[in-house]
């Protein structure tokens, strides 16, 4: 049987009354009210339609059914005693004459209520994300998704932009995260990658003669998940533009987000456009973060000189930043979870000071600093009632440690978060360089294709001296908006012999540049222009505009913090021929 619809179930009104009508969906939920009366919540994607039950034959066919089967129901409309002003079709109800079963649900038992499945544990939602998506809630996630997604390429193309898609196997490249790689079955031994980012290639289409490119990417990176980052496949709106500048990239995206986040974003207030642009190294001394969330009111202070000379040990030769609040009325107890929760996110102690009702420091290190007390309420501006909360160590520690205490104590002190907002700023100016955390020797910061501000002359001054080459700043941006970094970007290093002096100073020579970026290296040599781009992340972009928290609530079908599908049972063995044909062999002691 080929079943048609007449209207779906968020369609019907007071206007349709008296109309045979065939509805279509999923039987939400059934109430019997007696041996001859029901009420069925019949919903399909465009809403819920109330089903009156009303004969003995009626019944008893639905009484064979279960929750969440497909059914048919062809009735007439008619205007309901008791409306619900909630609801777009609140003020009918249909009345069945047939109803057929399209689907069987053959479960007694769900995993979990449909319309409650946010409150189930993650691993079962993902194993059951079919029903998951059944949720209006859940649902509604992803058809914003799309809509952003339309409207972005929508303002991209209006601005001139050509949507062109990039291989998805390609070579690997060293671009900060493990690549997902492909054996290659017609070369033994050699092996595709996915791409991290379309990077490369979209620097080849400017030097190709296109003038400005995007599209919404795909990109793969084998890397553990967060809140804000699923492993595995993420999306991009990539964009690149040649014959730019870093104020033309900038500005392009201001035009295009901006009017993104005010047609669906969950606050009605947004930064204007320009937004703010903080230099890195300014960022990390105010706010402790390349990512600082804006809305909240407290900065960072640096009070190293003020306690130089107390007898505090853990502030001796060392960095010490503070964050100070006045009117301070917590207990001991809040402070306690505040320092231990700051440990456990930074691996860094906290330590703490009042100020009393006379002046007077109190409480935690207080009695060490007692000797500094004047330096500190100048540099502070300390008074009654004033609490301060501070971090030492090496610079770089200091700062991050410090700036997880300004985020928490702004999220958790009264009046110095303003959450209705999307708060929006540039942090320019990284460096070029920075010292590996795990190797310890000198290393791309942020993006190795980007241009060093000041160009060769910059590395030659600074060539053999690393304190000099970890001052260069590169032409990079972030967007970072409420926290997360949203968009990351760069003025591109174009010149072969820049890129090739860029690279030796992380011990790669050119017979490595021309090695691991032969097309990009060799293109270069053939005339390339100034270009720039952008790739804010997709699936970020559409967290912060639904006002979600985890951004598996807004990809479609999410891996878990693992990486694992649960609902496809991927990853998963293959056959031995499989492995034959692409020539892998498992090592299985290296598996126990």
């Amino acid at each position: 049987m080929i079943q048609s619809r007449t209207h779906n179930c968020g369609q019907l009104r007071l206007s349709d009354a008296g109309k045979q009508v065939t509805v279509c969906g999923w039987m939400e939920n059934v109430r019997e009210v007696g041996s001859n009366f029901a009420f069925i919540v019949l919903r399909d994607y465009y809403g819920t339609t109330q089903v009156v039950v009303e004969t003995e034959e009626m019944m008893s066919v639905i009484k064979g059914i279960n929750k969440e089967s497909t059914i048919s129901v062809t009735g007439t409309v008619r205007e309901r005693e008791s409306k619900n002003p909630k609801l777009a079709t609140g003020e009918i109800e249909v009345v069945p004459q047939s109803i057929t079963v399209l689907g069987k649900c053959r479960h007694n038992q769900l995993p979990f209520e449909i319309n409650k499945s946010k409150d189930a544990d993650e691993n079962v939602r993902l194993k059951y994300r079919y029903l998951d998506l059944r949720n209006p809630e859940v649902k509604k996630n992803i058809i914003l998704r799309c809509q952003v997604v339309a409207e972005l390429r929508r303002l991209m193309t209006e601005k001139g932009f050509l949507e062109i898609t990039t291989p998805i196997l390609t070579a690997s490249s060293p671009e900060g995260a493990r690549d997902y790689l492909v054996p290659a079955r017609n070369h033994p031994g050699k092996f595709y990658a996915l791409p991290q980012a379309p990077q490369q290639f979209k620097q080849l289409l400017m030097t190709s003669g296109f003038d400005r490119y995007f599209q919404i990417a795909p990109c793969f990176r084998d890397e553990d998940a967060r809140a804000d980052r699923t492993p595995g496949e993420f999306y991009q709106l990539d964009m690149e533009m040649a014959f730019a500048t870093q104020d033309d990239v900038l500005s392009t995206l201001e035009d295009v987000l901006v009017p993104v986040f005010e047609k669906f974003g969950k606050y009605s207030r947004i930064s204007p456009a320009p937004f703010r642009h903080i230099p890195f190294n300014e960022a990390m001394e105010r706010y402790g973060s390349d990512k600082p969330d804006l809305r909240i009111d407290l900065e960072i202070q640096d009070i190293t000189d003020a306690v130089a000379g107390c007898e505090f040990g853990p502030f001796q030769n060392a960095t010490v930043k503070a964050v100070a609040v006045d009117n301070f009325d917590q207990g001991r107890k809040w402070i306690d979870k505040l320092l231990a929760d700051v440990e456990v996110q930074t691996g860094n102690k906290a330590c703490w000071i009042k100020v009393d009702e006379n002046g007077e420091l109190t409480g935690g290190v207080s009695k060490f600093l007692a000797s500094c007390k004047d330096a500190l309420t100048a540099k502070l501006n300390l008074k009654p009632g004033s609490f301060v909360c501070m971090a030492a160590g090496k610079k770089l520690a200091a700062q991050k440690t410090a700036g997880v205490i300004r985020t928490m104590m702004g999220k958790r002190i009264p009046g110095h978060f303003d959450e209705d907002q999307y708060a929006m700023c540039w942090i320019v100016d990284f460096p070029m360089y920075e010292m590996g955390e795990e190797s310890g020797q000198l290393e791309f910061c942020h993006n190795p294709f980007s241009m060093p501000q000041g160009g060769m002359q910059t590395l030659l001054d600074a060539e053999g001296d690393t304190e000099k080459l970890l001052a260069i700043n590169a032409d990079q941006y972030d967007l970072v908006v409420n926290g997360y970094e949203s968009a990351s970007g760069a003025v591109r290093n174009r010149d072969p012999e820049i890129m090739v002096k860029a690279f030796q100073m992380v011990g790669l020579g050119e017979e490595d540049v021309k090695a691991k970026f032969p097309a990009m290296y060799n293109a270069f040599t053939y005339g390339a222009p100034p270009h720039a781009g952008a790739a804010p992340g997709v699936d970020r972009l559409v967290m912060l505009l639904c006002g979600e928290e985890s951004i598996r609530e807004v990809i479609t079908f999410p891996m878990n913090k693992t990486a694992q599908d649960l609902m496809m049972d991927a990853p998963t063995t293959v056959s031995q021929k499989q492995l034959d044909d692409v020539h892998i062999l498992i090592n299985e002691e290296h598996l126990k």
